[in-house]
């Protein structure tokens, strides 16, 4: 059989077997996702495995890098995809993404032994401790200008400026009102002949 015959054939059983299980995802026709543990717990991962074109004739893409996987330390996923390449390895020439899932399932704990139970939080993050530190955090925060009623904004724009003149332009309403009551002056030589 040729390596995308193969290929149909394992995507079959997949979803047949994974049909329904919430924790599997199919992301495109040659990649899928699942999810090995519970949400809020530290030791839980994504794992990602997309075939090559010659799968299973070579091994298929092992994949850590989902956001939900951000917690994880660096040693814990370099562990997890080399021994998942290593078990990959030992089925080349037969459908081994099922087989790799429930390898991973299987020894979840031995893999993430490395990871700790708590989340660590990185040191660019400064941690606020006293009440004043509170202060001081809130007090940089920027702060909002006032809404105004449109009489505030009437009474603002009346004022006037430094030198006691209002601002140029303020009466252009009442300009254009007077120059659209009287219209357009004739001059003497436009008199009707």
């Amino acid at each position: 059989m040729s390596c995308e015959e193969l290929q149909e054939e394992e995507l079959e059983v997949l979803n047949s077997i994974y049909d329904g299980d919430p924790k599997y995802r199919q992301i495109s026709p040659t990649s899928f996702q699942y999810k090995i543990g519970e949400d809020d717990d530290p030791k839980s991962f994504l794992l990602e495995i997309s075939w090559v074109a010659q799968y299973p004739n070579s091994p298929p893409k092992i994949s850590l890098e989902a956001f939900f996987n951000k917690k994880l330390i660096p040693e814990v996923k370099s562990n997890i995809i080399s021994r998942l390449l290593e078990e990959a390895d030992g089925q080349l020439g037969t459908p081994m993404t099922y087989t790799l899932l429930e390898w991973a399932k299987d020894n979840a704990e031995e893999l993430m032994k490395l990871q700790p139970d708590k989340l660590i939080i990185p040191e660019s993050i400064p941690l606020v401790e006293d009440k004043e530190d509170i202060e001081e955090v809130a007090s940089t925060k920027k702060e909002k200008k006032p809404q105004l009623t449109k009489h505030q904004k009437r009474r603002l724009a009346e004022k006037l400026d430094c030198k006691g003149e209002r601002a140029r332009g303020w009466d252009w309403v009442d300009v254009v009102k007077h120059l659209s009551q009287i219209g357009p002056q004739k001059s003497p030589t436009d008199a009707p002949s």
